[in-house]
């Protein structure tokens, strides 16, 4: 049976629910999938074999609507009506990334208000920390895989401006492209994925929870059936779009002065490694007095790992924040962390890595 991906075009077709009809498609009909997205409740999925594409789309249209996606310069891509009053759209097979403008928010979102968690790709499970997705810029996720032991995962990529695994709970061993063999993400270590590096997901402890940093919010996941891991070379310095591998281990690091009073943090050397595209610190506890003061970032996001803290907004209500807890605050908004625990410790991602925190009067 051929199963060849030499194909040019793919035909777009509705499905009303994408988690039976991928058992379907690769099980009954023996095609391999090749892409699937968004990771966190999955809703588009492409598989090929037989000389055919098909991506499968919940969010497609049914009877009376034909989408062809195709490479071919001799498709005219638009939309068009076919012969009997069809109407069908051709566009481009893998559109270029678009990085949307942020639509900047005050958000908190926080463990005790029971957000749902739902099963995403590979059997993982997903709780949004960033509802609104900031207008699609940012996708934020707590994830979990309840039951340690060996994960059903492939060879894959993910088509993203940033992304960045932090391990909060447990470990996870990964396997990366060009980085030798399985790597232990430990509790308090980090990855940053540069922009399509090859990886896979071998195995996790029981309780494993990570979070997980997406640019822009929704992106594909393409899987790679021909590269094999781990690769033969070792290049800790190779750069995709610009940006290199990072394995931080948070044990060792030095602690400095955090950029609020009050607080110190260690850097995690992202900043470094994506050239300012993002900036990722841990921050505990300090010396002295907290204050309030404003920020210059485009996104500035935090997640509570330990501890408490209570976070006055302007012009909002405060909140006391508990471990699992997130937010987001916008640029120029005036906030306090004020009156952390003793054993307080935040997650915060910058987006860009540097800007500029001004006090507050």
């Amino acid at each position: 049976m051929d199963n060849s991906n030499e194909t040019r075009a793919e035909v777009v077709l509705p499905t009303t629910s994408l988690r039976d009809d991928i058992g379907f498609f690769t099980k009954t009909l023996k095609m391999r999938m090749d892409m699937i997205y968004p990771a966190d409740n999955p809703a588009v999925a492409v598989f090929s074999g037989h000389g055919l594409r098909v991506r499968l789309d919940q969010g497609a249209a049914g009877v009376g609507r034909l989408q062809i996606n195709t490479d071919d310069p001799a498709f005219t891509h638009g939309n068009h009506t076919a012969p009997g009053g069809t109407q069908v759209t051709i566009g481009p097979l893998n559109p270029p990334l678009v990085l949307p403008e942020t639509d900047h928010a005050f958000v908190v979102r926080r463990l005790a208000d029971q957000a749902p968690w739902v099963i995403g790709r590979a059997g993982m499970h997903y709780r949004d920390l960033i509802p609104t997705r900031l207008g699609g810029s940012i996708i934020a996720s707590h994830i979990r895989i309840p039951d340690g032991g060996p994960v059903p995962d492939m060879v894959h990529f993910h088509r993203v401006g940033f992304q960045l695994i932090f391990c909060y709970r447990g470990w996870v061993d990964v396997l990366y492209e060009d980085q030798g063999g399985p790597i232990r993400l430990h509790a308090g270590d980090c990855f940053i994925q540069p922009p399509e590096i090859r990886h896979r997901v071998l195995e996790a402890s029981d309780g494993i929870e990570v979070i997980e940093i997406g640019v822009p919010a929704e992106h594909v996941t393409e899987i790679d059936h021909e590269m094999k891991l781990p690769t033969p070379e070792l290049r800790p310095d190779r750069e995709w779009q610009g940006q290199r591998f990072v394995h931080n281990i948070g044990k060792d690091a030095p602690w400095h002065p955090f950029r609020l009073l009050g607080f110190v943090a260690r850097d995690t050397t992202i900043n470094d490694a994506t050239k300012s595209v993002a900036g990722v610190q841990v921050v505990r506890r300090g010396q002295g007095e907290t204050a309030p003061a404003r920020h210059d970032a485009d996104i500035l996001f935090g997640f509570v790992m330990e501890g408490r803290m209570t976070l006055h907004g302007q012009g909002k209500d405060p909140f006391e924040l508990t471990a699992g807890d997130a937010f987001v605050i916008p640029p120029g908004m005036q906030t306090h962390w004020a009156d952390p625990s003793d054993d307080f410790e935040l997650l915060e991602v910058s987006l860009p890595g540097r800007f500029k925190t001004t006090p507050a009067p």
